[in-house]
Parts: structure tokens; C-alpha cells; sequence
């Protein structure tokens, strides 16, 4: 990539003619059991909001996601998705340990690596390292919980799942063609002896900024399948699309709770946050 290239875009940047900085890698790993998702009276964030709701709950002020972008106020979001043919929920996010569960307190429980960027994020490059064995949730929760302050940590390659060099080696390359057009290339390579099984889903999304009743935020925006593409209509950001190589089958719903689950109330949407991840680990027509 020219550096010349890039101080030309810098430039533009700075002017405000070429709006360079409004997408990047901006989106968090995790969004749950964080103080501005926290609405609890006792102000308890990491029991209020905890990993298990992630996938199944709306965020109201910032979302998350696996080497993700979204534009600079988190309205529209991309990050890919992953499951392994084995866990029971999808990859859609880091996995750790809360404050309580840790027993060095919060401690995230994967291995991600950012590797590259240019300053207006033309070019990024982003890796992680997925089990092909099932994921082991409870197993950390249990271990750490179980060892005390003195102790070290019970980390994600202590369980084994990487035993054999058993897991993808995964890497997502972004590269601009424009301010607001973004190339991504997903590489995967399954560094284990054997064959193995895994399921990409590239995802888009919108923040949910319509479900609080506040006033002026009109209604949700649309993203709808048109073929193998998704199309997204928004009242301030436009239209957004994603397309790629292929024929996907593209899967789409809501980003509303999934209240049924969660709290035992009716669903506002029949098709909450969490419908893919039913749809594709569990089978369920959602």
C-alpha cells in the first residue's frame, strides 16, 4: 500500500472532504456485563447484563462482535460469525469471565490478535483461533471459580481444545475502496490432522436506537434480502449492502429481545436477536 496513498487520505480526512475515519474497527469483542449496559438499582453490571443474555438481548448503547467495523456512532454494524459444528451456541463474541467468576477477576477467555491498520483504516488485518472441539463455557466458569487468588488462571489452552493444533486459524482482511466501501476476505485454515467442519456467517446489523421510547429516533430501519444480497435502509446513514462471492443463504431477523427466553414475557418481534443462532445450531424454523 502507497504511504502517499494514505497521507492523501489523512488529508482529506482532516479537511472533511473525504470522510475517511467515519468506518473502522470500532465495534467491541464484548458488550455485555459493561457499566453503560447496566440498569440495574443495585448497580451491579457483571450480574446484570451476563454473557448467557448476549446473544439473546438487545444492547441499547453499544454492541459487539468478532473482528468487527461499524461507523463512528455504532448505528451500523458488520463482524463475522462462526460455529464449529459442535457448540452449542454460535461464535458471535468474546467469551470470559466476569469480575465475580475470575479469580483475578475479569478475564477474557480467547485468543484474537490485531494485526495491522493504517490510520484511517484502509487496510486492517484481524486473527483468531477457533476450537474445532466444543467450546468449553462451563469448564472455565467451574475451574476458575474454584481456584483461589493464589492460584494461576485457568486458561482457554489448558482445557485441551487445542490439543493437536486442533482449531482454524482464522483471518479477516479489510481494504477500502472508498470512505464507505469496504472489501473483506475471510481466510481460513484448519490447522489440525484431520478434516473439519466449520460455518461462516458474515453479519451485518443495526444498533438498536428505536426500542427505549425516546423521542425522535422514528422507526427501526430495514434490512431486508434481496437474492444472495443484504439490504439495509437507514434515515440518516442510507442505504448499505453487503454482497459477496457464491450464492448464501441469506438469514434474517430482528435485533429485539428475545423476551420469551430471558424473562418469561411476550416477544415484541417473532423474530428476536438470537433466531439465527436457533436456525442454525438447533434447527429451529425461526
Amino acid at each position: 500500500m502507497s504511504g502517499r496513498a494514505e497521507k492523501d487520505r489523512l488529508a482529506a480526512a482532516d479537511a472533511g472532504t473525504d470522510p475517511w475515519r467515519d468506518w473502522g474497527p470500532y465495534l467491541a469483542e464484548r458488550a455485555w456485563g459493561t457499566v453503560r449496559e447496566d440498569y440495574s438499582e443495585w448497580g451491579a453490571a457483571w450480574d446484570y447484563f451476563p454473557h448467557d443474555h448476549a446473544r439473546s438481548r438487545a444492547y441499547r448503547w453499544n454492541e459487539d462482535g468478532l473482528g468487527g467495523i461499524c461507523d463512528d456512532q455504532q448505528r451500523f454494524c458488520f463482524a463475522l460469525a462462526f460455529w464449529n459444528g459442535r457448540d452449542p451456541i454460535l461464535k458471535e463474541r468474546i467469551f470470559g469471565l466476569s469480575g465475580p467468576e475470575g479469580n483475578h477477576g475479569e478475564d477474557p477467555k480467547e485468543y484474537w490478535w490485531y494485526l495491522d491498520s493504517t490510520p484511517t483504516h484502509s487496510w486492517m488485518r484481524w486473527r483468531y483461533h477457533y476450537p474445532q472441539a466444543r467450546f468449553p463455557y462451563a469448564e472455565l466458569a467451574r475451574v476458575n471459580r474454584e481456584r483461589g487468588r493464589g492460584q494461576p488462571e485457568y486458561e482457554l489452552v489448558d482445557t485441551g481444545v487445542f490439543d493437536g493444533s486442533r482449531y482454524w486459524a482464522i483471518t479477516a482482511d479489510y481494504a477500502k475502496a472508498g470512505p464507505t466501501d469496504m472489501c473483506v476476505r475471510v481466510r481460513l485454515e484448519n490447522r489440525g490432522p484431520e478434516a473439519a467442519t466449520i460455518h461462516v456467517l458474515p453479519t451485518l446489523w443495526f444498533r438498536n436506537t428505536w426500542g427505549w421510547g425516546l423521542p425522535g429516533r422514528g422507526d427501526p430501519p430495514k434490512l431486508v434480502a434481496e437474492g444472495p444480497r443484504l439490504v439495509g435502509e437507514h434515515q440518516r446513514l442510507g442505504r448499505v449492502v453487503l454482497t459477496g462471492a457464491g450464492e448464501p443463504t441469506p438469514l434474517v431477523c430482528d435485533n429485539e429481545h428475545n423476551a420469551v427466553r430471558l424473562w418469561g414475557l411476550p416477544n415484541r418481534s417473532p423474530y428476536p436477536k438470537d433466531g439465527i443462532n436457533d436456525f442454525v445450531v438447533d434447527g429451529q424454523p425461526t
